[in-house]
């Protein structure tokens, strides 16, 4: 990665021979200075506010749903696909990345603790040939694009019909038989095993102590949903020799209930102690229970998969809420619109609220295909609601056709600029100081240097430039020290901001620019 600004000049200036012949004199580079305090106070009542919105999209590995596109491409195609993959959530000024890391006790990374995924390399256990972390790959190239990127787990799930039946002796279900169950054609870890229920915890911890994520997040899969036997009565799960051990007087649903609030509560808390400014999400079934509202009709997530999503959001054992809203703005038992006023009415210690959307629908030829419309709404309605900052999209592969309708909707009418990620004001963290701005001139070109001003660790930069009167915005990822001023030649203010991984923003650096062969000094700069 470059460091600094000369680094990034060398890149620029020797990537290729230059014949004398092509020399030109160079244009006299621009003239500034930093704005004495009064007129820096005018130009920062004037200038516009950056939105701050999560705009996210889920990545699924699980079926190679999204990434890969099948099992056992070599590394450098999986390399390729996920850079492809990252540039379309650049392109549609995403800012974050919620990637399925572990969707069935097993790894998308290099881990000690469970065996590599069978959807990656086509067998579990199996390591990518040429090795790579795909884990740490993704962290770095997201981050190097200015995107979050949230390591996505399945606590219990331990496996799914689509992969391969052939277990690596490494596998949970082989080294802990007693604490798995058959529960149709799945594997499933039984959340009432101390032993199950401390390894998903030891894995998740691992990932947050090794990898520079930037959140960790669950869904909906936490109890399993029922399955009927061949007469279409319910298979009961069976876990009844957990719960023999373990009750402690409980019913056996409380008791179910009570395993997973300790899961959410150790994870939560588990985080904040190792890395505090690592974000944990959960995204429910959109859903609590059928009358909450009173005109809400559906599935009971808090009896059918022992999810009480509504205690770890009135608790506060969360940093972010993604409740699936995959209903339309019109649906009769489950609208959005009440389901989202209804969890930001129950969001009691004021986490983040940011509702997925089941986008996916889009690209369904049934007759559940949503169009484009639908989606853009389900954003807008989103925004005109006080206590809702954002929005995830299942999945990204709804997202990837590049000149597809949906596509070119998002990108005009709700995501044409970019976004900061809301600040999590309730975590610890400094305001980092000031930057230090200076534009220094190389070649035939002015550039703004970039440098921090304390050891605060840094996401981005936001750069504003007011020209003729209009004001223009982009954010940079903060390991770039350096950027090209070639597309704002007629720049008179330069603002500059270091922002934190938590959103937390510098004062403003107010430079004011000139140039000498316009015959304007630098003294006649308006004033506002």
């Amino acid at each position: 990665m470059i460091k600094s600004f000369f680094g990034l000049l060398l890149i620029f200036t020797f990537s290729g021979c230059v014949s004398s012949e092509m020399i030109k004199p160079d244009p006299p580079p621009t003239t500034w200075k930093v704005a004495d305090l009064k007129t820096s106070v005018q130009i920062q009542r004037e200038m516009p506010q950056i939105q701050k919105e999560f705009r996210a999209a889920w990545v699924a590995t699980v079926d190679n749903i999204d990434w890969p596109s099948k099992p056992g491409l070599s590394s450098a195609q999986q390399q390729n696909e996920l850079r492809d993959l990252l540039d379309r959530a650049r392109m549609l000024n995403l800012n974050a990345i919620i990637f399925q890391v572990r969707p069935t006790a097993d790894a998308f990374y290099a881990s000690d603790l469970e065996p590599w995924s069978y959807y990656l390399t086509g067998e579990n256990g199996r390591a990518p040939e040429p090795f790579y972390d795909p884990l740490a790959f993704a962290v770095e190239e997201a981050h190097r694009r200015g995107i979050e990127l949230h390591a996505w787990f399945n606590p219990y799930r331990a496996y799914h019909p689509t992969a391969s039946d052939t277990l690596s002796p490494e596998h949970l279900s082989l080294k802990m038989p007693q604490s798995v169950h058959q529960y149709g054609d799945l594997l499933w870890m039984d959340p009432g095993s101390p032993e199950a229920t401390n390894h998903s915890l030891d894995v998740i911890m691992d990932v947050v102590e090794r990898y520079d994520i930037d959140g960790v997040h669950l869904d909906d899969y936490f109890y399993p949903y029922s399955i009927n036997d061949e007469k279409g009565k319910r298979v009961e799960f069976p876990d009844s020799v957990f719960y023999a051990l373990y009750n402690d007087g409980l019913s056996l649903a409380d008791w179910r209930r009570r395993n997973v609030d300790d899961l959410v509560l150790r994870i939560y808390s588990g985080i904040k102690e190792k890395k505090p400014w690592v974000l944990f999400g959960i995204s429910p079934f959109g859903i609590w229970r059928p009358g909450f509202p009173e005109m809400v009709t559906g599935f009971d997530a808090y009896d059918g998969l022992y999810a009480d999503a509504k205690k770890w959001l009135n608790e506060g054992w969360v940093d972010y809420f993604t409740p699936q809203l995959y209903w339309a703005l019109s649906s009769k038992g489950q609208p959005y619109g009440p389901l989202l006023d209804w969890w930001i009415e129950e969001n009691l210690k004021g986490k983040h609220i940011w509702p997925g959307n089941f986008t996916s629908r889009y690209i369904l030829k049934d007759g559940s295909h949503w169009e484009e419309d639908e989606i853009v709404a389900q954003v807008q309605h989103t925004r005109e609601v006080a206590g809702a900052t954002g929005n995830v999209h299942f999945s990204m592969r709804a997202l990837t056709p590049f000149n597809s309708p949906l596509s070119a909707a998002l990108s005009s009418e709700v995501y044409s600029e970019k976004a900061l990620i809301p600040t999590s004001t309730w975590l610890p963290g400094a305001r980092p100081a000031t930057p230090v701005g200076e534009i220094r001139h190389f070649g035939d070109h002015d550039y703004l240097a970039m440098t921090p001003a304390d050891d605060t660790e840094l996401r981005s930069w936001i750069v504003r430039f007011k020209e003729n009167g209009v004001w223009k915005t982009e954010l940079v990822p903060a390991w770039l020290h350096a950027i090209s001023l070639e597309h704002h030649a007629l720049a008179e203010v330069v603002v500059l901001q270091a922002v934190t991984r938590l959103g937390r923003e510098s004062e403003p650096l107010v430079l004011l620019l000139s140039r000498l062969n316009s015959g304007l000094k630098i003294d006649e700069v308006p004033r506002w």
